[in-house]
Order: C-alpha cells, then sequence, then structure tokens
C-alpha cells in the first residue's frame, strides 16, 4: 500500500527558518503515526499471512530549494512493511484455520517505540529552535 503524502504546500519563495522547521515537523508527525499505528497493531491475530497486518514506513527523500540553497525533507509515501507474518499454532483461536494455525502482525514493539521516541525527540529539537529564533527576532526588535 502506498499512501502519498504531502503534508507541506510547495514554497513560492525561499525557504526560510520557519518554513524548514514546518516540513522537519510534519515528516516527524508522519513517523509518530506509522509509529503509533504499528504499536496499536502490535500482537493482532489474522486468520491467514495476507490478512495479517503489516506494519507501515514512511519513505522520505531530501529536497534541494534551489531558491535558497537549503536542503530539507519530504515525505514521498507511506509504504506497508513486506515482514513476513509470524505463524503461530493455535488451533482453539476462533480465527484458527486448516491445522489450526493463525498469523501474527510482524510488530518488533521495541523498535516501535525507538522509532516513537526518535521522532518525538526530532520534533521537541524543531520546535526548541523556533521558540529560540523567536526570542532571537523578539531581541533583535528590542534593540533598535
Amino acid at each position: 500500500m502506498t499512501m502519498p503524502s504531502s503534508p507541506s504546500a510547495p514554497s513560492t519563495g525561499p525557504l526560510n527558518l520557519f518554513a524548514l522547521a514546518q516540513r522537519g515537523m510534519s515528516a516527524q508527525l508522519v513517523r509518530m503515526n506509522a509509529a503509533a499505528s504499528n504499536l496499536a497493531n502490535a500482537g493482532s491475530v489474522a486468520g491467514s499471512a495476507d490478512e495479517a497486518y503489516q506494519p507501515l514506513r514512511p519513505v522520505f527523500a531530501t529536497a534541494l530549494d534551489q531558491a535558497s540553497g537549503l536542503a530539507t525533507v519530504d515525505v514521498r509515501a507511506v509504504v506497508r512493511s513486506s515482514a513476513q507474518p509470524l505463524r503461530q499454532h493455535s488451533p482453539d483461536h476462533p480465527l484458527a484455520v486448516g491445522i489450526g494455525d493463525v498469523w501474527l502482525s510482524p510488530v518488533d514493539e521495541s523498535a516501535e517505540m525507538v522509532e516513537m521516541l526518535d521522532s518525538s525527540r526530532q520534533y521537541q529539537n524543531l520546535v526548541e529552535a523556533l521558540s529560540t529564533a523567536k526570542q532571537l527576532m523578539l531581541e533583535t526588535m528590542r534593540m533598535k
């Protein structure tokens, strides 16, 4: 499954700090949402390998702004992982078919928590950069 995602509108002029931070924050939000979806579906059970939940993975690309010469990030798509579902023998499970097997989603909860914590920290760093820029602008205006 591919879901194109363009969290930020194309810029008409050169990128500034606020536009760069907005694009970065949008990308981190996509990462957090994908990890949250994966965690919510961790341990889900299906009756066949085709029905098992496949983890989401955002695909990013570097974008160069010609006007400013700055590089930023674009979210190209959100795709399903190719990880294979885990087969488990559970003949008493209501979804078990054939010889009594069910398929579990191949979500690594620890890896998803690390992904969520990392994206949250990156988002927080961008908020802090914006806050610092705002304070510097206010100080500059007070000097006049």
